[in-house]
C-alpha cells in the first residue's frame, strides 16, 4: 500500500521538476525576446505559444503523438538516436507537461521584463553594461518576483497535468504513471480511499504553491 501510494507521488515531483527546468529556461530566454518587441507576425507566434492553455488536454496529447510518433521525422529521428520511441516513457510526461506548463512561464517573464523601465537599461548601456551584465544585474533583478511566480505556478501546473500525460505518456506504474492518472485509475477501479490519499496530496502541494505565489505579490 505505501509503495504503490508513493510511487506516483515520487514520479509526479520528477517529472513537474525537470519539466520545470525546462519551462524555466525557455521562458525566460523567449519572455526576454519578446518583451517590448514588435514586429510583423508577433501576435501569430505569443498567440501560437499560449496555445496549450485553452486547447483540451486530449488535443495536446494528440499534437504530440503526431509530431513524435513513429512515423513523424523527429519521431524516427528519436528512435535512430536512442533506439526506441519517446512515446509511453518518462520523458514523454515530461514533454506533455513541458507543452502545458510553458504559457504560464512565458506570460510571467514577459510581464516581469515589461514592467522595466526601459530607460534604466538604455542608461546601462550607455555606462557601457553588456546585455549579459545587463541581464543579471538589472533585468533578472527587477523582474524576479514574476519569474519565481511563472515558476512555481509552471511546476504546480506540470504537476497536475493529466490529459497530454495519459495520450502520449500513458498510464504505466512506476514508469509513467503520475498522481492525476494514478487518481483515475483508482476510482476506476473503487480503490476510493487511495483515490482520496492522491487528492489530498496534490491539492496539498498545490495549495503551497499558489499561497507562495499570493506570498509574494502581498
Amino acid at each position: 500500500m505505501e509503495e504503490t501510494f508513493w510511487s506516483p507521488v515520487r514520479l509526479s515531483i520528477e517529472v513537474a521538476f525537470f519539466s520545470g527546468i525546462l519551462v524555466f529556461v525557455l521562458g525566460l530566454f523567449l519572455g526576454k525576446l519578446m518583451a517590448n518587441k514588435k514586429f510583423k507576425g508577433k501576435s501569430i507566434i505569443e498567440t501560437a505559444f499560449l496555445l496549450p492553455l485553452v486547447l483540451p488536454p486530449t488535443v495536446v496529447g494528440f499534437l504530440l503523438i503526431i509530431f513524435f510518433g513513429k512515423n513523424s521525422p523527429v519521431g524516427q529521428w528519436i528512435e535512430w538516436l536512442f533506439h526506441k520511441p519517446v512515446i509511453f516513457t518518462w520523458w514523454a510526461a515530461v514533454i506533455a507537461s513541458t507543452v502545458v506548463a510553458f504559457p504560464l512561464m512565458y506570460q510571467s517573464a514577459k510581464l516581469g521584463f515589461e514592467s522595466i523601465d526601459e530607460d534604466i537599461e538604455n542608461a546601462a548601456r550607455v555606462d557601457g553594461a553588456t546585455e549579459f551584465t545587463l541581464l543579471r544585474k538589472i533585468s533578472l533583478p527587477l523582474a524576479l518576483k514574476a519569474i519565481v511566480s511563472g515558476a512555481i505556478l509552471s511546476f504546480a501546473r506540470a504537476l497536475g497535468e493529466f490529459g497530454a500525460t495519459l495520450m502520449f505518456a500513458g498510464n504505466i506504474p512506476g514508469k509513467t504513471q503520475t498522481i492525476p492518472t494514478a487518481i483515475y485509475v483508482a476510482i476506476d477501479s473503487g480503490n476510493m480511499s487511495l483515490a482520496w490519499l492522491w487528492v489530498l496530496s496534490i491539492i496539498g502541494i498545490s495549495f503551497l504553491m499558489l499561497i507562495s505565489v499570493n506570498l509574494m505579490k502581498a
